[in-house]
């Protein structure tokens, strides 16, 4: 369905009818090739047509999304800085990574390239006291 945040019901609803008569093997031949799932179809309507789902599915749209990484590298495989308390790794835009204690004292994994876009999940375990 294509429908923007500000779509009104009806318009919702002719949406939801134009996808199904897309999508439906007796009136588009065609679509039947495409494996369309008619079900799906109907969920975006529910929730586009219900408020308070649909309130909740913009809301969840408006969260940021969590970057995705581009690798995962153990921390073993970084270069450790004890005067610092940090650990680096070479990005290969020549870059650096860097992660310290106080950040992995609060379960952060993803670390970002000083130079590039590039984000990476460090793996490590913390010690017990």
């Amino acid at each position: 369905m294509s429908v923007t945040p500000r779509s009104s019901p009806a318009e919702i609803k002719a949406a939801y009818r134009r996808a199904l008569l897309r999508a439906h093997p007796d009136k588009n031949l065609a679509s039947a090739a495409l494996l369309v799932d008619i079900a799906s179809i109907q969920e975006a309507y529910r929730v586009l047509s219900t408020p308070a789902l649909r309130a909740q599915h913009d809301a969840r749209k408006c969260e940021p999304a969590t970057p995705r990484p581009a690798q995962v590298i153990s921390l073993e495989d970084f270069q450790e800085h004890a005067e610092l308390d940090c650990w680096s790794h070479s990005c290969r835009c020549g870059g650096v990574y860097k992660i310290n204690g106080e950040e992995m004292e609060n379960g952060q994994h993803l670390v970002p390239c000083t130079s590039c876009s590039e984000i990476i999940w460090v793996g490590y375990e913390l010690a017990e006291d």
